[in-house]
C-alpha cells in the first residue's frame, strides 16, 4: 500500500485509478473520525510541505496548514511575491531546490493558460510529490471533497441526479477548474451528471472529451442543458457556482459583458423547490451572497457547504499521508 502511493504526484484525479481514489476516500473518513475523537495521527512526523500560492486563498491555505499540523509535520507558506521567481527562479529551480529541502510541494496557480503548465514543470523537476492546490484547468482536492460530501449525505451515487450549474457572480472572472475537476472525477465513478450553463460558458473541449471517454468506459452519462430550471428539476444534488467564459474569450472586459447578461442565474428558493425535497446544495466557497446564491439557500437546511469545506481538510490529510509517508 505504501509503495503504491509513496512519492506519487496529485495533479489531477485523472492520473489516479478509481481504486486509488476510493482508498483516499476511505482513509479520509477514518481521519475525520479520528479528528472528531481527538485521536492523534502523527503519520508525517518531521515531514515538510512547501505551500506556494500565486492566487489568494482562505480555505485551501488554512486547511493544508492544519492538515500538516494534524499529521505531525510542518508547512511553510511561501508567498510568491517574496521569492525570486521574477529574477531567474524558473519552475525547474523551484522543483529541484524545494524538493531537496522537504518532502512535498503544493502549488496554487490559476492564471489562464499558465497555471497548469507551471505546476507540471515543477513536478517534472521535483524528487518529491507535487500537489495541485488549484490551477486554471483542475482543482482535484476540491473535487475529492465534493465527492466525499455527496457520499456522506446520499450514501450512494446510484440513480442520483447530480447537477453542476453555472451561476452568476459579479466579483471577478473565476477559474473553470472546479466544474472541470468535478465532471472528470464523477465520470471516473460512472455517475450521471447534468451540466447547465449559458452557451458562452462551455468548458475546455479536451476535458469534455475525457469526460466522454470516462463515461464510455464505466457507464456514466453527461446531459448538457442551457436552462437552469430544467437542470434543477428533480435533482438530488445541485452545485451552482460561477466560472468565467474563458473558453469563449479571455478578455476581461468582454467576459464581464457576457457574465452580466445572466444575472438571473442565481440559486434561490424557487429554483431549489424544483429539486427533490432532500436535495443538497453544494458550493466550494466563497460564494457571492445575494448574487450567486441567496442567504435563504446557503444558510438553509439543504445546504452542505460547511461539511463540504470541512472535508477538504480530511481529503488532503489522506492524500498527504499516503504520498509523503515512509516507504
Amino acid at each position: 500500500m505504501k509503495t503504491k502511493f509513496y512519492g506519487k504526484h496529485f495533479l489531477n484525479t485523472q492520473d489516479w485509478k478509481k481504486e486509488e481514489l476510493e482508498t483516499v476516500l476511505s482513509l479520509a473518513l477514518d481521519l475525520k473520525e479520528k479528528f472528531a475523537l481527538n485521536e492523534q495521527t502523527p503519520y508525517l512526523l518531521h515531514k515538510t510541505l512547501y505551500l506556494l500560492f500565486f492566487f489568494s486563498s482562505m480555505r485551501t491555505r488554512t486547511s493544508f496548514e492544519a492538515a500538516m499540523d494534524q499529521l505531525g509535520g510542518n508547512s511553510h507558506d511561501l508567498a510568491a511575491e517574496s521569492l525570486q521567481l521574477s529574477h531567474g527562479d524558473t519552475p525547474k529551480e523551484v522543483g529541484r531546490i524545494l524538493s531537496s529541502y522537504g518532502h512535498g510541494i503544493a502549488i496554487r496557480h490559476c492564471d489562464w493558460r499558465v497555471g497548469n503548465k507551471y505546476i507540471n514543470e515543477v513536478a517534472v523537476n521535483s524528487s518529491v510529490p507535487v500537489f495541485n492546490m488549484q490551477c486554471d484547468v483542475y482543482h482535484p482536492f476540491q473535487a475529492m471533497a465534493d465527492l466525499m460530501t455527496i457520499l456522506e449525505k446520499k450514501e450512494t451515487l446510484k440513480d442520483k441526479k447530480i447537477v453542476m450549474s453555472w451561476a452568476y457572480a459579479s466579483s471577478y472572472t473565476k477559474p473553470i477548474s472546479v466544474p472541470q475537476s468535478f465532471l472528470l472525477l464523477l465520470s471516473q465513478f460512472g455517475v450521471d451528471v447534468t451540466l447547465a450553463y449559458p452557451e458562452e460558458f462551455k468548458l475546455m473541449p479536451e476535458i469534455m472529451e475525457q469526460v466522454a471517454e470516462n463515461n464510455k468506459q464505466v457507464g456514466g452519462k453527461l446531459a448538457i442543458t442551457h436552462n437552469i430550471g430544467e437542470a434543477f428539476a428533480d435533482a438530488d444534488v445541485v452545485y451552482p457556482k460561477s466560472w468565467g467564459p474563458l473558453v469563449t474569450t479571455s478578455d476581461p472586459e468582454k467576459g464581464k459583458q457576457i457574465i452580466n447578461k445572466y444575472k438571473n442565474w442565481i440559486c434561490d428558493a424557487p429554483k431549489m423547490k424544483l429539486a427533490k425535497k432532500d436535495c443538497i446544495y453544494l458550493h466550494c466557497l466563497p460564494a457571492d451572497r445575494g448574487v450567486e446564491v441567496t442567504d435563504e439557500v446557503i444558510d438553509g437546511p439543504q445546504s452542505a457547504v460547511f461539511d463540504q469545506a470541512e472535508n477538504r481538510l480530511h481529503v488532503q490529510k489522506a492524500i498527504l499521508a499516503l504520498t509523503m509517508g515512509g516507504k
